[in-house]
């Protein structure tokens, strides 16, 4: 059965986020808040858990995956970034956007795209999600938390844990989140495109739907 966190919305408890990375840390996958939906996370070095990650989300390799990043400059070491995309970004993070950019080195390759080689990249402005991260001192791999044949993401954490509490190692209860996925921007070519539009207002970044 999966481990439930219950932490405060504004000041989580380290305690909880220090056992709740360890889990992570130990090829667990975990249901965490964002300023968007809920997301299913694993340790982004972890094939296996990666795998798994893919296996409950129900999507294949060639779905973009997301890594959650503590803040601009994380981000920038796994993506290669333009002072074009840069300018965007600026606009952007944090918040609900995830953006699709060409991967650098740092990024593993089962993770990115095969033929493409762009992965997701996103810096959420979340109290929660940002302690996690700080905790584990490098990016998420992530997935919007929607259950396969649905397309709604799921926003309750007890919720999720009574849905998913044989496939989760853990599940963190922050407060019911919106249940709106990100905008997703894709910036791996000449001129940005809005793949998905969510939260996310591309107004904010000086674009047209």
């Amino acid at each position: 059965m999966s481990q439930f966190f219950e932490v405060h919305p504004d000041n989580p408890q380290p305690r909880l986020l220090r056992q709740a990375a360890q889990i992570l840390h130990h090829g667990g996958i975990a249901a965490i808040p964002t300023d968007s939906s809920y997301a299913l996370v694993c340790h982004l070095d972890d094939k296996a858990a990666a795998e798994a990650l893919r296996r409950l989300r129900g999507v294949d390799e060639k779905h973009h995956l997301t890594l959650l990043c503590r803040d601009l400059s994380e981000l920038a070491t796994y993506a290669r970034v333009d002072n074009r995309q840069y300018r965007l970004l600026k606009l952007g993070t944090p918040g609900p956007f995830t953006f699709i950019m060409q991967a650098t080195k740092e990024v593993p390759r089962r993770v990115s795209h095969p033929q493409r080689r762009t992965v997701g990249l996103r810096v959420p402005d979340h109290r929660t999600a940002q302690a996690l991260l700080a905790e584990l001192g490098q990016p998420l791999l992530a997935t919007t938390l929607i259950a396969p044949g649905e397309h709604e993401p799921m926003n309750d954490a007890r919720a999720i844990r009574e849905r998913w509490q044989h496939e989760l190692q853990a599940v963190i209860d922050a407060g019911a989140c919106p249940m709106q996925p990100t905008t997703v921007i894709d910036l791996s070519a000449d001129a940005p495109a809005v793949v998905r539009a969510g939260r996310g207002d591309v107004k904010q970044l000086g674009l047209v739907a």
